[in-house]
């Protein structure tokens, strides 16, 4: 799932080498939160225009894991 993420937001941004995903250990409720690093300068190619690429990104994400059977979150940092 990292790699899938890491994959997605490279294509995204200028500087694919700064792109880092972390993940957390399953909380209380089973879900999985990643952590999506990127460069500062390319913060708001992630997120874009009112949240809609985040928002993509997350919804790519959760249709990934319901597939593995898994819950997750994505956070951009």
């Amino acid at each position: 799932m990292e790699e899938l993420l890491v994959s997605i937001a490279a294509g995204l941004v200028e500087n694919p080498d700064a792109v880092t995903a972390t993940a957390d250990e399953p909380n209380e409720e089973g879900v999985v939160v990643y952590h999506l690093h990127v460069a500062e300068a390319d913060m708001g190619r992630v997120i874009g225009k009112q949240g809609r690429i985040a928002k993509a990104i997350r919804v790519v994400m959760r249709a990934a894991a319901n597939k593995n059977n898994m819950k997750i979150a994505v956070e951009i940092d």
